[in-house]
């Protein structure tokens, strides 16, 4: 269905058509929030697709890795959240195709083992063929990784061997015993510009609030910039990303991280691999909440860490920064890329907590307009007053909930558009932010009695 921003009443498709703008300083409820998207080179793992994983799922039969592993590391810092918000309650992910990518195989007299997938975790599987000692002609094929059988058959010849979730078989006639051969061979695919390209394409039927992006190809934080300034503002559903060292998109669609932390493991994660936890952060964090001076759970300290002036500048320039605090890593201020600010589209677009209001509101507002409005209610003052009631009390909701502030009634208006066929809604709203300079007094008195 169409959506997206409007200039003038001229649309063709049926479909809800939202603008947001300052204004001056700048059943009804709320919609779920909290899908981060990813494109990771992996190991294992099927390519071209989006597979979706729910925090707290078997990692495996997605990456090949447990949770605990080293390559399971950008999973594990995006599902984290902070002290103060959620992590995320889905992931998006996508395996990109590449080139050169080979299966890992073994073979064992006639029959062949190969890796379901391309990618070198296939090197980590073994196959044992053993005789049952109770049944003559009977071999019980395991197929074994990290020391752990995850399959194993029972058959009297190659043929009867069905592929599992690790490996294929393939080959003709009776089978021959071995201890354990390990497949080789498995190569990862190289991964090109174009495949991000793909990625972007695959990912654009699907809803999600925060798309990250953790390389440095300048091509694709490019197209990354862009396709989420077009699925905000042409297609309707309202999302932002997460990229390294991006200040330069001056886009309140972007965010961007500069510098990097150190883990209390002495692990160092750069610039470009924090984006996995703040992407999780930023997808968790609801439209009340804020990530400023929330903490990043279990770094000890900023890498590099950057003095009050750069701190500043950073900030200027449209830049996330992690700063130490009390022993303790933290957010900043949590911004977006914006810095040129406009009649229309002020100071607050920069705040991500604003940024969320608006695009809670969008969303939400899409989708309910979207199944339960659009050709099912008449276009006269009944109709009209149905479609002001249900954003009236959402808007309380969202008040109640610290979302707004200052909203009545009346700060909605729903009147006949220029065809037979179209409303215009006027909604205003003021955006509730977190507080985030306190300025003090200290007045100082001396009791001249006591003297």
């Amino acid at each position: 269905m169409a959506g997206g921003t409007w200039t003038s009443q001229n649309k063709v498709q049926p479909g809800v058509y939202i603008n947001t703008r300052s204004k001056g300083n700048l059943s009804v409820s709320i919609g779920e929030k909290g899908t981060v998207a990813i494109a990771e080179p992996l190991s294992w793992g099927p390519s071209g697709i989006v597979q979706t994983i729910i925090p707290g799922e078997d990692l495996r039969p997605y990456i090949g890795y447990d949770i605990t592993h080293a390559k399971a590391m950008f999973l594990r810092e995006m599902m984290k959240g902070s002290d103060t918000t959620a992590g995320p309650i889905k992931i998006l992910l996508y395996r990109p195709g590449g080139t050169g990518g080979t299966k890992a195989t073994a073979t064992v007299g006639s029959l062949t083992a190969t890796a379901l997938y391309d990618g070198v975790r296939g090197n980590d599987i073994t196959v044992i063929v053993s005789e049952d000692p109770d049944t003559e002609g009977t071999f019980d094929v395991s197929t074994v990784i990290d020391g752990t059988i995850v399959d194993e058959q029972s058959v009297t010849k190659i043929s009867d061997l069905a592929a599992n979730a690790w490996v294929t078989f393939s080959g003709t006639g009776n089978l021959g015993e071995t201890v354990g051969t390990p497949l080789t061979g498995g190569q990862d695919p190289m991964v090109a510009p174009m495949d991000y390209a793909n990625f972007l394409t695959a990912i654009e039927p699907y809803q999600f609030d925060i798309l990250v992006y953790d390389g440095t190809d300048n091509t694709v934080m490019q197209a990354m910039a862009s396709f989420v300034k077009r699925i905000s503002e042409n297609v309707g559903t309202k999302c932002q990303a997460v990229m390294a060292n991006a200040h330069t998109c001056n886009s309140e669609w972007v965010i961007s991280v500069d510098n990097g932390v150190k883990l209390s493991d002495g692990t160092v994660l750069t610039t470009q691999q924090v984006t996995w936890w703040l992407g999780g952060a930023e997808a968790g964090a609801q439209y009340n909440q804020s990530l400023t001076y929330s903490r990043y759970p279990d770094a000890v300290e900023t890498v590099p860490r950057l003095t009050d002036t750069q701190i500043t500048e950073a900030i200027k320039a449209g830049k996330i920064v992690f700063i130490d605090n009390f022993d303790t890593v933290k957010v900043c201020t949590d911004i977006n890329t914006l810095t040129s600010f406009t009649v229309d589209k002020g100071q607050e677009y920069s705040k991500n907590r604003v940024m969320r209001v608006l695009d809670q509101i969008c969303n939400d507002i899409y989708r309910q307009f979207s199944l339960y409005y659009i050709g099912k209610t008449d276009n006269n003052d009944t109709g009209r007053n149905l479609l002001k009631g249900w954003i009236v009390g959402y808007l309380n909701e969202m008040q109640a909930n610290g979302g707004i502030q200052n909203f009545v009634p009346d700060d909605v208006t729903v009147a006949p558009g220029n065809s037979v066929d179209s409303v215009l809604i006027t909604i205003a709203i003021q955006p509730v932010d977190s507080i985030e300079k306190i300025y003090v007094n200290v007045n100082v008195s001396v009791n001249t009695a006591a003297e």
